[in-house]
């Protein structure tokens, strides 16, 4: 496996409450480990993700809010922005990607990590919900160009908030295929698997533990490594960071195109 990448600052865009546990939280607690600053920015609260009798999508909202932050306080991330977007009718409208654009230029990662706005299918029994690939389309369209061009949301500015550009974007992928980057969670897991059990009110009586392995498991195969978490990564040369080298880059290049690094 070669060197993990590690961001000074990133940032983890998603629709609703749980999904980071669901897709990357082991990648964020091994950055976490090595000194990474993070911010979660959820465009939802997920306030109709509680289907009983007699809940209110307030309270599911604030529910799943205590839930969410509990579940980035396992990980160690100690900032979640919620957007309170409407759950289930979530768009990537200009009105979202400028919300996001506000907090990319507020928190300046180098990196974000969001969803695959391609993601329709998952095999054959499930359907990606159209929340997360709103998110994933919303973030990317933030991240470029808008969040880098000062004269995209201007106005911006009047709150302080200057262009930033962004220097990688890690695409969550589900399924193993060419040019993706794993990244080792073995050491990570478990708190990724407690984190995914803060969220109490979509796990029910259901143990994610056997699940969780499996599924990374699967992607670890080959890798001479027990579990992983997989992305495309991005990266945008012209915002590298000014002590990253030109031979630093191409070496993540070549880990990225050979599917085999983390």
């Amino acid at each position: 496996m070669a060197r993990l990448y590690v961001p000074k600052r990133a940032m983890v865009i998603a629709a609703h409450p749980d999904d980071i546990e669901f897709s990357c939280a082991g990648t964020v607690a091994r950055w976490i480990r090595e000194g990474a600053q993070v911010c979660y920015v959820l465009c939802t609260s997920g306030d109709v993700g509680i289907a009983e009798a007699g809940m209110t999508r307030a309270r599911a909202a604030e529910i799943r809010e205590a839930e969410q932050r509990e579940a980035a306080a396992i990980i160690g991330v100690q900032e979640v922005v919620f957007l309170r977007e409407p759950d289930g009718l979530l768009e990537p409208t200009i009105a979202l990607r400028k919300k996001l654009v506000r907090e990319i230029r507020r928190f300046k990662p180098d990196t974000v990590v969001c969803g695959d706005p391609q993601e329709l299918w998952s095999g054959d029994g499930y359907i990606n919900h159209p929340d997360h690939r709103a998110a994933a389309l919303a973030a990317i369209d933030a991240v470029f160009p808008a969040a880098g061009q000062p004269n995209l949301f201007e106005e911006l500015a009047e709150e302080g908030l200057s262009a930033h550009k962004v220097y990688k974007v890690y695409v969550i992928t589900w399924e193993r295929g060419a040019n993706q980057t794993y990244v080792d969670i073995t050491s990570t897991i478990d708190l990724k698997i407690a984190a995914l059990k803060a969220h109490k009110s979509q796990m029910g009586n259901w143990d994610p533990t056997e699940s969780i392995k499996a599924w990374a498991a699967e992607r670890a195969k080959g890798l001479e490594i027990e579990y992983a978490e997989s992305f495309r990564v991005i990266t945008f040369a012209d915002a590298a960071p000014k002590a990253e080298s030109p031979a630093a880059h191409a070496a993540e290049s070549v880990t990225a195109a050979s599917a085999t690094g983390d």
